[in-house]
């Protein structure tokens, strides 16, 4: 959880939403979605670190499940 930790929103940056570092975990997932190399990604933003990276699919991975859990369908 020492990962995620470093991701919590601030309500006074970037609206709420998750950031490391400055940068919108949304952003970091779009990148790494879209098929950029990590080491690419590090070289356009050399503010980040490798554990960012992991941390940002990390806190990802963790809302997709909440979301999961969450979901009622409407015809069950």
């Amino acid at each position: 959880m020492e990962k995620i930790s470093k991701s919590i929103p601030n309500l006074e940056i970037m609206n709420g939403k998750p950031y490391i570092r400055g940068m919108r975990v949304g952003i970091i997932i779009g990148l790494v979605a879209s098929g950029r190399a990590v080491e690419e990604i590090l070289q356009a933003y050399p503010t980040l670190e490798e554990v960012d990276i992991d941390t940002a699919l990390v806190y990802a991975a963790s809302r997709v499940v909440e979301i999961e859990f969450s979901f009622k369908p409407a015809y069950a």
